[in-house]
């Protein structure tokens, strides 16, 4: 259904990483372009090692994903699959799906109202939805990366964020595009090795209800809103350092490179909306952690090899999955 669609694909977007990281002070715009800017790798590239945890002789390979890579970028991909064909099971990142019973014509009567969600409830301009100060730095960076379009000023603050984030990437050479999981999963199936993907399923009984309530209800998004404007003055030439270390296997400087990230932040301006809350959506992030390392742990007892991937910033960190499955007792070793 294209309305669960656009809707799940907003939802993934603020919930595509663990947790927000504390932004750096912005930087004048004076400054950032009087930097030398980090090129991006193109081309063939083999990316990083994979993480090994092991309950005995039953190994889980993680392998830590990141968004966004090198646009150019071609993952050489043949020494993963070649150990998913060898394995047992396959284990994706947890998800969030969104289910509604509704038919074809059902679905055509929901797209207006999905529009709508986009746009601010009361109709006002996104100049009267934010401050001056966050407003004069939006216009920098939308004549930056937008241009003069006038469609936007009409979205939420956090719809706007994320168009202007999306268009901030295509402009330096990067792209949120999956580009492991399609191949692991085509792999998986080509050698009919099971996958498993461990699955948070909120059931909507009435859509169009639901829909036209949030399309009513404002939300609490100028701190996702600034998160973003802050990543972009401060994190660009940061984000293609991850990109390219990711790209070429160099796993230290992807771990000692910091993984700012505003999709927490802007999760939060969702998920503490009254709809969330009557959906069973609040604790979203804990249920996906907890469908995962139930997951995870089923593959330990079971297979002798199973292959998983997981976003690299939810791996890493005091919160993250490594520590978790250590504090199950599992050995973990970093790649080489």
């Amino acid at each position: 259904m294209k309305v669960l669609v656009f809707c799940s694909a907003a939802l993934a977007f603020v919930l595509g990483n663990a947790s927000a990281q504390d932004m750096a002070e912005p930087v004048s715009p004076e400054l950032t372009t009087t930097r030398m800017e980090t090129l991006v790798v193109s081309g063939k590239q083999p990316g990083p090692g994979m993480w090994r945890v092991s309950n005995g002789d039953h190994d889980l390979w993680i392998l830590g994903t990141l968004s966004p890579l090198p646009k150019r970028m071609q993952w050489e991909s043949g020494k993963v699959e070649r150990l998913v064909a060898r394995s047992q099971e396959l284990l994706a990142q947890p998800s969030v799906t969104l289910n509604a019973d509704v038919g074809f014509f059902g679905r055509l009567a929901l797209i207006p109202t999905a529009l709508r969600v986009r746009n601010n409830p009361d109709g006002k301009p996104l100049q009267e939805q934010v401050s001056d100060a966050l407003y004069q730095r939006w216009l920098v960076l939308k004549k930056r990366y937008l241009g003069r379009s006038k469609s936007v000023e009409k979205r939420r603050p956090i719809m706007a964020a994320i168009k202007l984030y999306e268009a901030a990437l295509d402009d330096n050479a990067l792209s949120e595009k999956n580009r492991v999981w399609p191949v692991l999963r085509k792999s998986a199936k080509r050698n009919k090795v099971p996958i498993t993907v461990p699955m948070v399923t909120i059931k909507i009984a009435n859509p169009k209800a639901t829909l036209k309530e949030f399309a009513k209800t404002a939300l609490d998004d100028e701190a996702c809103f600034a998160t973003t404007l802050d990543r972009l003055e401060t994190d660009m030439d940061n984000m293609k350092a991850r990109a390219n270390a990711w790209a070429v296997g160099d796993v230290p400087a992807l771990i000692a490179l910091p993984h700012p990230d505003q999709r927490g932040v802007c999760a939060d301006a969702v998920l503490a909306t009254a709809i969330a809350e009557k959906q069973g959506m609040t604790d979203l992030r804990e249920q996906l952690r907890v469908r995962w390392l139930q997951a995870a742990d089923a593959a330990l007892l079971k297979n002798e090899s199973t292959v998983a991937v997981m976003a690299i910033e939810s791996l890493l960190g005091d919160n993250g999955f490594l520590v978790a499955l250590r504090e199950r007792g599992y050995d973990v070793v970093a790649p080489e």
